[in-house]
């Protein structure tokens, strides 16, 4: 399965949060989905699969892609971390700490193969600039491997 965060409203102190996912099978089928997080809530806008999908099928989505959304959206144990949190962004270490922490997102989002630089975003808070920012900063500190050059 696939997140990729699409865009984000914040209004009156909240934000809803729209994402595409994509669930792919082995064999060969794909549903792609239009979801909105906002607060506790998933909701599914557009929805395209490859074969259709049945009935029941369609009444689980939600719940099959509700714990990649939250955790897509910085939330470890299952709620959207938006729930309860006055602050836009989560708290993040400055310093040496912060870059450890950036260093460890990044393998771990690597071991289990997914977008790393999005992995950040998302426990950051920043956007992919600031967030590749960050990335360089813990190369530069020796807890990431040199990039490769390009050719």
């Amino acid at each position: 399965m696939s997140v990729r965060p699409a865009w984000e409203v914040r209004e009156d102190g909240g934000a809803t949060s729209w994402f595409y996912v994509r669930l792919a099978f082995a064999d060969g089928a794909r549903v792609d989905v239009l979801a909105v997080v906002s607060g506790e809530h998933v909701g599914i806008e557009d929805v395209r699969a490859q074969p259709a999908l049945s009935l029941d099928d369609l009444e689980v989505l939600a719940e099959w892609i509700e714990g990649p959304l939250f955790e897509a959206c910085g939330a470890r144990d299952g709620t959207h971390p938006s729930a309860g949190r006055r602050r836009s962004r989560p708290a993040w270490p400055q310093g040496v700490e912060g870059r450890w922490l950036v260093a460890h997102e990044y393998r771990a989002a690597q071991a289990e193969g997914v977008d790393p630089v999005l992995a950040v975003m998302c426990a950051t808070g920043h956007s992919r600039r600031r967030a590749l920012r960050l990335i360089g900063q813990a190369r530069d500190s020796g807890f990431l491997t040199p990039r490769r050059a390009r050719r």
